[in-house]
């Protein structure tokens, strides 16, 4: 991009475009994984959804490669792109909660913070991720799912409407009477059909929730995993609970005595009666003593950004993904052999429920395709250490091999990883794929936005 351009694309937008050579454009261009090192020729601070469609018309009018940025929590980094424009959402960071009705609107720049802090003032919630500094958007747009999963659904269970700016450089609003086929597609199918500017969310009572955290030495898998991959899926609907692979962090609630020590664990997050929690989660002792177990009531934002401060900003991290409807034992013995040759403090796995309130939708409701998976699993690598980078990634897609014949074939489109390939796309979305391809060709036939896992426009007829 010329200076002209640049100047031209400045001049056509109400908030700020950062180029190379402006004092804030090495800041500008951050995302959460430090690993991603791209370099925009602007980023384009997107004020309003006004500057949004002008924005994309510009590009598209200009033949230049874009890239959309929500939250900036994209694994792969998708939200950056050499020598094009990455529209910034960043600045459309507001909620608007409407108590009576039980909904919340919400900017497309926005984090699960902080639609978790403005429905709490009312308790309420929505079900999102575990992560608070997440963005709604691309979580939204890839399904969602999280502790309120089992109860309420997946994200996309809870969305009524999204605000959009098509690739045309128009403006609509989606939702089950207005452009269903589009409102359908954005609903599991990840960015490929436009840019959301805002989202309206169906909202549940949610305040204070029972938090439970039990952890055994790994050694200890095969037995915990045993017990877990039976216990989780007929338990009630208000009991959730991840599997989880890690190294015990020098933190609380964690006692010193057990701080570096590779462990398995379940982490619980309760939703009933809380006189009643104390009693529903000591089931976890069923696999045997375990080396710490914690409860304790918790607000609900509170739980949402527990992990907030082990994996900030700016570290190296790779991930991918599967969905699982079993764990045979032969998937347990591979979970503890990479369980005990955890590479690094931070790297992790978990398995996440999507069972329950998710299985009573449709297989064909919405784009997300797996209705029958009941875990959704995350094999992640972490580590403050450039020079640590290829040893995490090569743990993370060795286990991810050798999990891959226990799977269903695809993986929850957040947890996939770059490189994967446009199989490991049609795979994720299996028999829904060709419908959204058809959507593709309606709304985006140009495959404008492209910088995503994408699903490519359909042949015209």
């Amino acid at each position: 991009m010329d200076s002209a351009t640049l100047e031209a694309m400045r001049s056509t937008l109400r908030g700020p475009v950062i180029g190379p050579q402006d004092a804030g454009y090495s800041e500008a261009r951050k995302i959460y994984n430090a690993m991603i090192d791209r370099r925009p020729a602007a980023i384009a601070r997107c004020a309003d959804a006004a500057d949004v469609m002008a924005a994309v018309a510009f590009v598209r009018d200009n033949g230049l490669e874009l890239a959309v940025r929500g939250g900036g929590h994209s694994g792969p980094g998708l939200c950056l792109v050499d020598d094009g424009v990455t529209l910034d959402l960043s600045a459309m960071r507001w909620v608007r909660v409407d108590p009576n009705a039980r909904t919340a609107q919400v900017g497309g720049g926005a984090q699960l913070g902080d639609l978790d802090h403005a429905a709490h003032a009312f308790g309420l919630a929505t079900p999102t991720g575990i992560v608070s500094l997440t963005g709604v958007g691309g979580l939204t747009l890839g399904g969602g799912h999280g502790y309120l999963t089992r109860k309420y659904g997946l994200t996309v269970d809870n969305l009524l409407a999204a605000d959009v700016v098509l690739a045309d450089g128009s403006f609509v609003t989606a939702s089950e009477t207005d452009h269903p086929d589009l409102f359908w597609a954005l609903r599991g199918g990840g960015g490929n059909f436009g840019i959301v500017t805002s989202f309206t969310y169906r909202l549940h009572p949610v305040d204070t929730v029972g938090v439970a955290i039990t952890v055994w030495p790994v050694d200890r898998t095969r037995e915990v995993l045993a017990w877990y991959r039976d216990f989780l899926p007929q338990a009630p609907e208000d009991v959730y609970g991840f599997f989880t692979l890690f190294t015990i962090p020098p933190a609380p609630p964690f006692p010193e005595e057990i701080h570096g020590q590779k462990m398995c664990g379940v982490i619980g997050c309760y939703t009933g009666d809380l006189s009643r929690f104390e009693e529903t989660f000591a089931a976890v002792r069923e696999p045997g003593p375990p080396a710490f177990h914690f409860t304790t009531p918790m607000p609900y934002p509170v739980l949402q950004s527990a992990f907030d401060e082990l994996i900030p900003p700016g570290y190296q991290w790779y991930w991918r993904g599967d969905f699982f409807d079993g764990i045979p034992d032969a998937a347990v013995d591979v979970h503890l052999k990479y369980g005990e040759n955890i590479p690094t403090p931070l790297s992790l796995m978990h398995l996440y429920p999507v069972d329950a309130a998710a299985h009573r939708v449709g297989p064909d409701d919405t784009a997300w395709s797996y209705r029958d998976a009941v875990w959704s699993g995350v094999f992640a690598g972490v580590d403050p250490d450039p020079a640590n980078a290829e040893t995490i990634r090569r743990w993370c897609v060795d286990y991810w091999e050798e999990m891959h014949p226990y799977s269903m074939g695809g993986s929850y489109v957040n947890f996939m990883g770059s490189g994967e390939g446009q199989e490991r796309v049609r795979a994720t979305y299996r028999d829904h794929y060709d419908r959204l391809a058809q959507v593709k060709r309606t709304y985006d036939p140009d495959n404008l936005f492209h910088a995503n896992q994408n699903i490519k426009p359909a042949p015209q007829p």
